[in-house]
C-alpha cells in the first residue's frame, strides 16, 4: 500500500511528465523514441534570412520524412527572441503542453533567458543523444558553455562559429587592410562609407559590438561575469566612444544601417562596401560557389582574435513533439548531416564532431571537403575570444538603441 507521501511523489513525478516531457519522450531509450517521434511534425524556428541554410534545412526535413516518417517545419525567424516570447507568452497562458515551438535554433542571451525562466525542456537530453558520442567536448569547451552558461545538456551543439572579415581583393589590396578594431577605425577614415554593420539586436550587429567591446576591454575577466549595474557606463564608455568616432564614417553617415549579413553581402558585391564579416569562416567561399559573391573575394582575421562561439538547438519544455525534436537534433548532429552542412557548395558551416571519433570513412570524408578559395586554413583563423556573459550584451543592445536606434 502506498503512503500519502509516496502517492505525492508519484503525483509529482507526473506532473514533471506531462509539463516536461520527462516520462514521454526519454532519449535513454531510444528505439521509444523513434517510435514515438513517427508521424510527429516538428516546428523548427529558426533564423531564415539565408536560402543556402534554408535549403539545408529543407533537405534535413526531407531525410527526416523519409527515414522516420517525421514532418519538420521551418518556421523562419528574423530573431531568436520572437521563438523565445512565444514560450513565454503560452507558459504565462498555462499552457504546459502542446506548445507551438518545438526546436529552436538558439544560443547566447536566448538560451540564458530560457534556461533562467526554467522554459527548456530536459534534464540533460543532449549529451544522451547517439550522436553525441562523435561530439568534440574535449578540445572546444563552447559545446559545453554557451555565453559562459553552462549548457548542462540542455541545448544540442550543432555548428562552430568564428567572427571572420571578408573583403574583395580586385579592389582592396590586402596589405591595406586593419588587424584589430582600432585599426578598423583609421581605416574607415581612409575610407569612409566603405564599412558598416547591422543594426543591434540582429545577431551580427550585436556581434561586432561585443568584438569591439572585447578587445577594448583592460580587464576582459569582467566580461565573463555578470554586468554590474553600477560600473556598466563606466565599463562600456570605451566601446561607445569608439562608435560615436565610427559613426560618421560608416555607410550612409550611419544614417541607415544593413539590414542583416546578406544586406551586407549584396552591398560587397555591389561595390558599396569593401569590408564585410560574418559568423562562419566558410561563408565567403561558399557565396562564391553560389554566385553571390565575386571570385576575387578572400577572408582575413584580426591577429589578436576574433570573437568565438557554438550555436545550439533547444526543446522548450512544454513542446508538442519532444520525441521528434529529439530525433531530428540527433540526425544534425550526424557526420552525414555535419559533412553536408560543412560543405561551402551547401552552407560552409564548421562542424562541431571530433574527426578523431569518427569512422574511418566518415572521418576521410571530412578530411577530404573542400572549403574553398577564400576559407582560411584552421591555422590561419587566430585566437578565439571568448563570448561575454549574456548580460552584457542585453545591456549593449539597449544602450545602442537609446543612443543611435533612430539612425539619424
Amino acid at each position: 500500500m502506498i503512503g500519502w507521501a509516496g502517492k505525492i511523489a508519484a503525483a509529482l513525478l507526473l506532473a514533471c511528465g506531462i509539463a516536461g516531457g520527462a516520462v514521454a519522450a526519454n532519449p535513454g531509450n531510444w528505439d521509444k523514441v523513434v517510435a514515438e517521434a513517427k508521424g510527429q511534425t516538428v516546428y523548427f524556428n529558426a533564423w531564415g534570412g539565408s536560402e543556402n541554410i534554408n535549403a539545408y534545412i529543407r533537405w534535413a526535413g526531407e531525410e527526416m520524412k523519409a527515414r522516420y516518417g517525421v514532418s519538420v517545419v521551418h518556421v523562419k525567424l528574423d530573431d531568436t527572441a520572437k521563438a523565445v516570447a512565444t514560450v513565454v507568452a503560452e507558459k504565462s497562458a498555462g499552457k504546459d503542453d502542446g506548445g507551438s515551438v518545438d526546436l529552436i535554433w538558439i544560443n547566447g542571451e536566448n538560451f540564458a533567458a530560457m534556461k533562467r525562466q526554467n522554459l527548456l525542456f530536459g534534464p540533460d537530453w543532449a549529451t544522451r543523444l547517439p550522436n553525441w558520442r562523435y561530439v568534440d567536448f574535449e578540445t572546444s569547451p563552447t559545446v559545453l558553455t554557451d555565453f559562459t552558461i553552462p549548457t548542462e545538456g540542455l541545448e544540442s551543439p550543432w555548428g562552430g562559429a568564428k567572427l571572420v572579415f571578408f573583403y574583395d581583393s580586385a579592389r582592396t589590396a590586402a596589405s591595406a587592410l586593419p588587424d584589430s578594431a582600432v585599426e578598423l577605425l583609421t581605416w574607415a577614415k581612409a575610407n569612409p562609407e566603405r564599412f558598416s554593420y547591422p543594426q543591434p539586436p540582429d545577431f551580427i550587429g550585436s556581434s561586432f559590438l561585443k568584438q569591439v567591446l572585447i578587445e577594448l576591454t583592460v580587464d576582459r575577466g569582467k566580461l565573463q561575469k555578470p554586468v554590474d549595474e553600477e560600473s556598466f557606463a563606466a565599463d562600456a564608455a570605451p566601446l561607445f566612444a569608439y562608435l560615436d568616432r565610427l559613426k560618421p564614417l560608416l555607410w550612409r553617415h550611419g544614417k541607415a544601417f544593413p539590414q542583416n549579413y546578406p544586406d551586407m553581402k549584396q552591398k560587397l558585391a555591389d561595390g558599396e562596401l569593401d569590408i564585410i564579416f560574418a559568423f562562419n569562416p566558410a561563408e565567403a567561399s561558399s557565396a562564391i560557389a553560389n554566385g553571390e559573391l565575386p571570385e576575387t573575394v578572400r577572408s582575413f582575421v584580426f591577429s589578436g582574435g576574433t570573437l568565438g562561439n557554438t550555436h545550439f538547438l533547444a526543446i522548450p519544455y512544454n513542446a508538442t513533439a519532444k520525441a521528434g525534436a529529439l530525433l531530428f537534433a540527433n540526425f544534425l548532429l550526424s557526420p552525414e548531416a555535419q559533412l553536408r552542412k560543412q560543405d561551402p557548395k551547401v552552407w560552409g558551416d564548421p562542424t562541431v564532431l571530433s574527426l578523431d571519433k569518427l569512422p574511418a570513412g566518415d572521418r576521410s570524408a571530412f578530411e577530404g571537403l573542400d572549403l574553398g578559395v577564400a576559407t582560411l586554413k584552421p591555422n590561419e583563423l587566430g585566437p578565439a575570444l571568448d563570448e561575454p556573459h549574456p548580460s552584457w550584451m542585453t545591456h549593449i543592445e539597449a544602450a545602442w538603441i537609446r543612443r543611435y536606434g533612430a539612425a539619424n
